[in-house]
């Protein structure tokens, strides 16, 4: 039995390891559902913005892009640059935005590429935000490898200040309702919103790469923004499908979860079983092979007797003479 309360416990610790490392990712799936539409869009305007490149495209020169139609009004632009030029030099300006010297690049890259985004009237569908009214269009800023400039569907390098902070100059914006305070709102990859002051000149700061865009809190309750349209290369399925999904995906991995516990529970259960018989008939038969004791019943009761011994016992007044 103590050896089966070691092995039951060794296997709730397998369980439970296995439970949160897969946890994190589950609820990530779960928390954020929004962020997919706008994931793929990245996906989709970075292969545009490569095809802005020429057959030698020159370093440090933006190259404007094209959407498709379904994305008319997005605007994008990229710009091949060398990770040991950009955190010397910095870029001033590429777009809205002004880098200043110091910029990080993880994993390290010999060139790369930033890809900006103007999302336009596209702002409030691909990044709706309740309760707030966007006072500027949704800028992108993304960095991707350049070694490949046909590549497609890269995952974004992490892009960091470690010296000044990236200035988002937004220009002109819309009129800031009376009584209202303007913020400058940042959207990093995981979906999450961050707001901070707004600086002069209707300018924001960023210490790392994303959306940014200005707004203010909304005096009257939004209406739901309708489901963004997914790209074709990427289709997103509606809210409520892509809620039932990730329902009926959790509710199976926990069940199967509870199954296999209950099988490696059973296994155990047998295997110690096994062992046991096994130990009893290993006993019986060392049992039988041994010398049986007669039996004489003596009153009223039947014992074993054993026969008599071999050497009888020599008296000591014997072995003195």
């Amino acid at each position: 039995m103590h050896l089966m309360r070691l092995q039951f416990q060794s296997i709730v610790k397998h369980v439970l390891l296995i439970w949160l490392f897969w946890w994190p990712i589950i609820e990530s799936q779960i928390s954020n559902p929004q962020s997919k539409p706008a994931r793929a869009l990245d996906a989709t305007l970075q292969d545009y913005a490569y095809r802005a490149f020429v057959h030698h495209p020159r370093t440090g020169i933006p190259y404007d892009g094209t959407v498709p139609s379904y994305l008319t009004g997005i605007e994008i632009s990229a710009m091949r640059l060398r990770s040991g030029s950009l955190f010397h030099r910095g870029v001033e300006p590429f777009k809205e935005f002004k880098i200043p010297v110091g910029l990080q690049v993880q994993p390290y890259v010999e060139r790369l590429v930033l890809v900006y985004q103007n999302l336009g009237n596209w702002s409030t569908t691909y990044y709706s935000l309740p309760g707030y009214v966007y006072l500027a269009p949704v800028l992108g800023l993304l960095a991707y490898n350049g070694s490949d400039l046909s590549a497609r569907n890269l995952p974004e390098l992490d892009l960091w200040a470690s010296h000044e902070a990236i200035t988002i100059d937004f220009g002109r914006i819309s009129s800031i309702p009376i009584g209202s305070v303007a913020k400058c709102a940042w959207f990093d990859l995981h979906g999450q919103v961050n707001l901070t002051n707004l600086e002069s000149g209707n300018a924001c700061l960023a210490t790392e790469q994303g959306h940014f865009s200005i707004v203010t809190e909304s005096a009257d309750t939004p209406e739901p923004e309708p489901e963004p349209p997914a790209p074709p290369e990427a289709p997103a399925p509606s809210s409520r499908t892509n809620d039932d999904s990730k329902k009926w995906r959790f509710v199976g991995l926990v069940s199967g979860g509870i199954v296999l516990f209950v099988l490696l529970v059973l296994l155990i259960l047998c295997a110690w079983r096994y062992r046991r018989r096994k130990r009893m008939r290993e006993l019986e038969r060392a049992a039988d092979a041994g010398e049986a004791l007669r039996m004489r019943r003596v009153g009223n009761m039947t014992a074993p007797f054993a026969m008599d011994t071999r050497t009888m016992p020599n008296l000591e007044d014997i072995l003195a003479t």
